[in-house]
């Protein structure tokens, strides 16, 4: 059973693509930063924008608030004491050490309850908003001040790179010397009309990969897998439409959060690193991990595969146990287990083979690494490991091969292949035109991922045209939708 905490939140969700947050906290945040600037000096804007993001954290869970202003506080305590040199070691083993005890507590005590003691009871533990990623950044801030002996940033710039709204719940997982040094720059309340324009170009485009796209392949995505998940044994079409739609949801979904992350940060005058780089595109599982998630996998590299002894020794064991635990960073279950061990044997395969054999062809290349990373969703997305043989059964067509009737009659030959039914019951909303508008849908969404480049390498006038193709039903969802789904990634 997957064992996945899911943050305690109020009725009215302070997310990036809510009302209340477009309408309410980005405008008095990012004016007020620069009206703070302008009348009181230069003194006052890091306060002001401390305060905005501990209130941005407080609207999920005032009761949890306290935990990250303790972590904040505790970890800036240990870094004073690295910087002042000396027996570093036992300060940076101790705050890394309670930086992963208050991570595990929170996140992972029922899931090792429960292979200790299986039939146990749950702890009452609720899941912190973002602790995975702000305590990633705060270790990496640690070590970098252990490492580097630099000069230690005043609290005012490590409280605000910390707690950073457009970063805090779900990355990117940037490192203090990128964003903390530019948090100093004398001109950062200065209002800048090219960035604000850039950066809220960036936040409409990734709203709409949210709210347009990522929310729509959710619905085709989640009638396969709930479907999986209450035993129904899907047919070739149905699983495969599940996986496919669950690839492109998470794809749009976290690119658009990577998107409106940047765009709220431009808009305050700060540049984040690149994070989502068209990971579709990719020729093979070395190239995806560059291209999905970039911080993370720079952190893994850095802070753990590095240190464990990379490639100079024992080299197997140090991916599979690096991949292993990006897994389980993902959530405390057994599914992101294997979707991490997927990983470290695809990426395992990939350096034995380019060891012993020349390059597979470029579009060989990609269609193998494309094949494999949307064979591993099925147990990132599954609800347990049961489901998620279930779900690749049906992909494998021992569940049988089926097509909606009207279909056949129009394409006679499938009837050699597939076997005629009234409907699809677990591909869309169960009618006979679920099958051509989810296939054309799907088609839309894999046409757009393979084939356009990545907003950050598109032109304005690109940029322009997507905007105003996307506007209209952006605007529709923001204000229509029956409810504000939230980023796949703020679970982890």
């Amino acid at each position: 059973m997957k064992v996945l905490i899911v943050p305690r939140t109020r009725p009215t969700r302070m997310m990036f693509h809510s009302i209340a947050f477009i309408l309410g906290f980005m405008p008095v945040c990012i004016g007020g930063f620069f009206v703070v600037g302008r009348l009181l000096g230069a003194a006052w804007p890091l306060p002001w924008l401390i305060a905005a993001n501990l209130l941005f954290y407080a609207w999920w869970s005032p009761a949890q608030t306290p935990i990250l202003i303790a972590s904040v506080a505790g970890n800036y305590a240990i870094g004073c004491k690295l910087a002042r040199g000396g027996a570093t070691r036992p300060w940076l083993a101790a705050g890394v050490l309670a930086n992963l005890l208050l991570l595990g507590w929170f996140k992972y005590a029922n899931f090792f309850l429960h292979i200790a003691i299986p039939n146990a009871a749950a702890l009452n533990v609720a899941l912190p908003l973002g602790i995975s990623f702000f305590t990633f950044q705060q270790i990496m801030f640690l070590a970098d001040t252990a490492r580097a002996g630099a000069p230690l940033p005043a609290l005012r710039h490590y409280a605000a790179f910390v707690t950073f709204f457009p970063h805090l719940i779900a990355g990117p997982i940037v490192r203090p010397g990128e964003i903390i040094p530019q948090l100093t720059v004398p001109g950062l309340a200065r209002p800048n009309a090219a960035c604000l324009a850039d950066g809220l170009l960036h936040f409409l485009l990734g709203l709409a990969k949210k709210l347009v796209l990522a929310d729509m392949f959710a619905g085709f995505a989640n009638v396969g897998f709930d479907a999986a998940g209450h035993g129904a044994a899907l047919s070739f079409f149905e699983a495969w439409y599940a996986t496919l739609s669950f690839a492109l949801q998470i794809y749009f979904d976290f690119s658009g959060y990577s998107d409106m992350a940047t765009g709220l940060a431009r808009m305050l005058n700060v540049r984040f690193p690149a994070n989502f780089d068209s990971p579709y595109q990719a020729r093979n599982i070395v190239e995806f991990w560059r291209r999905w998630h970039i911080t993370l996998g720079a952190f893994l590299r850095d802070y753990l595969y590095i240190p464990l002894g990379g490639n100079r020794r024992h080299e197997a064991v140090n991916l599979m146990a690096t991949m292993l635990l990006a897994g389980l960073w993902h959530g405390a279950a057994w599914t992101f287990v294997a979707w991490g061990a997927l990983h470290g044997l695809y990426l395992l395969a990939h350096r034995h083979y380019r060891r012993l054999l020349p390059p597979l062809p470029r579009f060989a290349g990609r269609a193998l690494t494309l094949f494999a990373v949307v064979v591993a969703w099925v147990p990132f997305r599954a609800g347990s490991l049961h489901d998620t043989l279930g779900v690749l059964s049906g992909m494998a067509g021992l569940n049988g091969i089926a097509v909606p009737r009207m279909i056949v009659a129009a394409i006679p030959a499938l009837a050699v292949v597939a076997r005629p039914v009234a409907v699809l019951p677990f591909l869309g909303d169960g009618r006979t035109l679920s099958f051509p508008e989810v296939s054309a849908c799907l088609l839309l969404g894999w046409l757009i991922v393979l084939t356009l480049p990545n907003i950050h390498r598109t032109g304005q006038t690109g940029k322009h045209w997507a905007l105003t193709a996307s506007f209209a039903l952006s605007m529709q969802a923001l204000f229509f939708a029956p409810h504000v789904a939230p980023f796949l990634y703020f679970q982890f």
